[in-house]
């Protein structure tokens, strides 16, 4: 396999994605689903690993192949409180077994649910549905540039916000495939691990903000504001120290900016530490987008705001989106909110997140492949190197640990410029029960490739 590192922002999608090359090499049942795929679906869609995994159910933290083999699930946040929740199933099926419509009828399922999870965001007060977090991230784009008059929107180097024309265009990991907005100014995220602390991180971070705020001022393409995960999920997991980028954030609202924080990663309580990403840096946002989690596996997302960013957008063109804020949706919502709470999976993710990393150092003191490992809550990331004093990307051997890692039965993916980080992000349902597991695969993984 090619251990040369990924250059050129070659897609997210295509780290640990499978090669047409490798389906003669399937047995017949998998070589023909991939087969059929291809011809139905297009060359556009990617597999995971050499050998894809033929997933039919799931319970928790765990799901199972056709043959019924159980995997454990390091990957997934779209089932974020565990598959197959019953809570979820239960408020779904009763919604949907009474009435399904969209948001041009009154329904009071939609503003409790809004009333719920603005709540949990201090200095927002409007809320928009939609169906995905492409969808939210488009909207946010759209109205931050009709709030502010300006086109210049700041993103990391490696991040990706959804699928949609203008989120693309945003999204700088598919620079490779997609041409970028024009007016986009990219930045490098807070690596603390390259940098050497967090402090010198966010004192990067804050000058190459300040850089791409002066271009954009500079070009008259004026200002629109920031879109970030607070997380940094693809560009390596940075989750820093809390605190670590707010001069940044600062300087964007001093400069008139909007600043949108893209919780579809870091939300719902995965860091631990906060409900959500961006509180538990101590940011105020004026956008808050958010994606796959809020749903449990219903397709749905949101888009709130500070009532004053929002109106401009919203006072001169009417929106409508047929199953965002729909009630099953709202059903599945709320359930989602509900279990979070009531099984306290916030504190959950913090304790089990602090064990996970623990062992893994622990881990790294064995073997010296593992540079680094960083994170918050559940959500971890693990920087495999070649060379620790160099901090040498292991791109391609990171790609034979995930194969390794999936034939031990646990599934994961990479992030990261280089495609080396291992990027640990399994659902809420994870427990402490699970670490030992994870730990005693990637051991074995990473002795069978360095």
């Amino acid at each position: 396999m090619d251990e040369t590192p990924r250059t050129g922002n070659a897609s997210i999608l295509d780290g640990n994605s499978f090669k047409a090359a490798d389906a003669a090499a399937l047995p017949p049942r998998a070589r023909d689903l991939v087969e059929r795929r291809g011809a139905l679906l297009g060359p556009a869609y990617r597999l995971f690993y050499r050998r894809p995994v033929e997933v039919v159910r799931g319970r928790g933290a765990h799901v199972w192949d056709a043959d019924g083999v159980e995997y454990l699930d390091c990957y997934n946040n779209v089932a974020s409180i565990g598959h197959a929740h019953p809570a979820v199933v239960e408020a779904v099926h009763a919604q949907l077994a009474t009435l399904s419509t969209h948001t041009r009828y009154l329904h009071e399922r939609i503003l409790e649910y809004a009333e719920d999870l603005l709540g949990t965001m201090p200095g927002l007060d409007q809320v928009m549905f939609v169906n995905s977090g492409s969808e939210a991230n488009d909207l946010a784009l759209r109205v931050g540039r009709e709030a502010t008059g300006g086109r210049a929107w700041i993103a990391t180097s490696e991040a990706y916000h959804g699928n949609t024309a203008l989120v693309s265009a945003h999204s700088p990991s598919l620079s490779g495939s997609e041409a970028m907005d024009p007016a986009l100014r990219v930045v490098e995220p807070p690596d603390a691990y390259r940098h050497g602390s967090a402090e010198a991180a966010g004192a990067a971070f804050l000058a190459a903000v300040r850089v791409a705020i002066e271009d954009a001022e500079a070009t008259g393409d004026g200002l629109a504001g920031i879109i970030l995960d607070s997380s940094f999920s693809s560009d390596g997991i940075h989750t820093g120290e809390p605190g670590m980028i707010a001069a940044a954030i600062e300087l964007v609202h001093a400069h008139g900016g909007v600043v949108v924080a893209d919780e579809v990663q870091p939300g719902f309580g995965r860091t631990g530490e906060a409900f959500w990403g961006y509180q538990r840096h101590g940011l105020q946002p004026d956008i808050v987008t958010l994606g796959k989690p809020m749903g449990n596996g219903y397709p749905v997302a949101a888009m709130a705001a500070r009532r004053e960013v929002l109106e401009p957008f919203a006072s001169a063109r009417p929106y409508f989106n047929t199953f965002g804020g729909s009630p099953v949706a709202m059903a599945a919502a709320q359930a989602v909110l509900d279990v979070i709470r009531a099984e306290r999976l916030q504190a959950r993710a913090l304790a089990t997140g602090d064990v996970l990393r623990a062992e893994l150092r622990a881990l790294a003191e064995r073997h010296p492949a593992i540079g680094d490992v960083r994170g918050a809550g559940l959500y971890t990331g693990v920087e495999l190197v070649t060379d620790r004093d160099a901090k040498t990307p292991a791109t391609g051997q990171a790609l034979r640990v995930l194969e390794e890692l999936r034939e031990r039965r646990v599934l994961t993916s990479v992030c990261g410029p280089t495609n080396s980080v291992l990027k640990l992000r399994p659902p809420l349902a994870f427990t402490p029960d699970d670490v030992p597991r994870l730990v005693e695969a990637l051991e074995g993984a990473l002795a069978a490739v360095f």
